[in-house]
């Protein structure tokens, strides 16, 4: 890798017009390494575009409606495609965009079976987030709000996400289950069943969680989709020769979709959930309060996530300033967050940069120029849909438990020596997955670290946008019994 970064920065500039757009020689970069390191990234990221379905695909509202797995596999690669190429021609920066995970698991899990909205409600408030978020960027406020959250309080919302993640998959592929008659019990979960792994799709699971893990361990292009696919493949012989069905029928069965040859590899994208949303409903069904926290829980897990993600990648390829800031970081950010405006209107949950983008940046991505590449694979993506049908949710549960140990690594930035830091990160961090709420752990942990800070005696330490947030989470934990005060 050093030596094809050493020739692209020796290289001479090719001069041009795309050569001055996107700074390709100024970078020390060259086309054909711009090329190479995009198909390096959609490798890396396209894994979305199987794992997203299975998590927002399958999910019944509170009208009993499905978005449907080749639905949101179209939804998602074309909400990939269009941001990722966006940013690169706006913000020519090489940091692909798509369905950021933990944000559609909140609005799977939150906000639609927790809450109570169907799809179109959902995606409006996903939608609204992006408004949001975009106002915020332009104004400058994005950065300032940035700068209130204390440094160890992002780090535990990462840790917190990371963990929710991983119970995600764990849960999804039955290697933890809830104990039945749980009440009678000392504890509510369980290693498999009754304490043991008997059921075929649990030990595809584990096969799936040691490829995916070595994949990322000897550093392999593309490793995470590799190994969903290998998994996938896997999890088709397994139940050629043992035949374990689906879990509705067998419960050593497979949780969502049963791993048997599609009746077709291609064919026209199935783009009928784009622009089904519905932008104030959530106000009409839940109330303007319970609404109005989920936007703000939304503009929340958005905010730190993306400008987090844009500075680490832009270290990564040097491409940041003196500051340590990327040159027109209000461009990229007013551009990531159209992202999530983008992903509410195709019904894919919100887009946003890309960590794993860092496998181009690696293979000598430094512009714009990549995402294009990038972007164009994803739109192609779209006609490959019916092969996504055949991966079952125990071959891409590994992917959300490796993501999980990569978001875990932050937490190396919360000095646990303090307790008044210490705390309110440790509150955060588990009750996310301990509530399955994102949301939850948020509001708990920046309650706790606002009334911490003043028991310690560090009152002037909490930024009045702590003090604000705090208070809005009150007011969100106290909800049922205010409505029913004001009812």
């Amino acid at each position: 890798m050093t030596q094809r970064l050493d020739e692209s920065t020796a290289a001479k500039p090719s001069g041009g017009a795309l050569d001055r757009y996107f700074k390709i020689s100024e970078r020390g970069s060259t086309l054909g390494t711009e090329v190479r390191a995009g198909v390096v990234t959609f490798f890396a990221m396209a894994y979305i575009v199987i794992l997203n379905p299975l998590i927002l695909g399958t999910a019944e509202d509170s009208a009993g409606n499905t978005l449907g797995i080749p639905q949101v596999a179209a939804a998602t690669a074309l909400a990939a495609g269009v941001m990722t190429i966006a940013f690169g021609l706006i913000a020519r920066y090489p940091f692909g965009i798509a369905t950021g995970l933990g944000l559609n698991t909140l609005v799977a899990v939150t906000l639609v079976a927790g809450e109570g909205l169907t799809w179109p409600e959902a995606m409006g408030l996903v939608v609204l987030d992006g408004i949001v978020i975009v106002i915020l960027a332009v104004s400058g406020f994005r950065t300032a709000v940035f700068r209130a959250i204390p440094p160890a309080m992002k780090a535990s919302i990462g840790v917190g996400i990371g963990m929710f993640i991983a119970m995600i998959g764990l849960v999804d592929a039955g290697f933890v289950t809830r104990v039945p008659d749980a009440a009678m019990t000392t504890v509510p979960v369980q290693l498999g069943d009754g304490g043991s792994i008997n059921a075929w799709p649990t030990l595809v699971f584990i096969i799936g969680l040691i490829i995916c893990g070595t994949m990322v361990v000897r550093k392999i292009r593309g490793g995470l989709f590799i190994g969903i696919l290998a998994t996938t493949i896997i999890a088709m012989i397994v139940e050629a020769v043992v035949g374990a069905g689906s879990s509705a029928e067998n419960p050593g069965g497979w949780s969502l979709a049963v791993p048997a040859l599609p009746t077709s590899f291609g064919g026209l994208p199935d783009l009928s959930i784009v622009g089904d949303v519905n932008l104030f409903g959530a106000f009409t069904r839940i109330g303007v309060v319970a609404a109005t926290m989920l936007v703000f829980t939304l503009v929340l897990a958005n905010f730190f996530d993306a400008m987090g993600t844009m500075t680490a990648l832009g270290k990564q390829g040097n491409l940041v300033d003196e500051n340590n800031e990327l040159p027109d970081m209000k461009k990229s950010l007013v551009v990531e967050g159209a992202g999530a405006i983008v992903g509410g209107v195709t019904s894919s949950s919100s887009a946003t940069v890309f960590a794993d983008s860092a496998a181009g940046v690696g293979d000598g991505a430094r512009t714009g120029l990549a995402n294009i590449v990038t972007g164009v694979l994803f739109l192609l993506a779209m006609f490959l849909t019916p092969l996504y049908e055949v991966v079952p949710i125990e071959a891409a549960a590994p992917v959300l438990v490796i993501v999980g140990a990569m978001m875990m690594a932050q937490v190396i930035d919360i000095d646990f020596s303090k307790f008044h830091i210490a705390l309110p990160a440790f509150l955060t961090i588990v009750v996310m997955p301990m509530t399955y709420s994102i949301a939850n752990g948020i509001g708990v942990g920046f309650i706790a670290f606002t009334l911490m800070t003043v028991a310690a005696g560090k009152i002037r330490e909490v930024h009045w946008i702590m003090w604000l947030i705090s208070a809005l989470f009150v007011v969100y934990f106290a909800m049922d019994p205010i409505m029913a005060l004001l009812g």
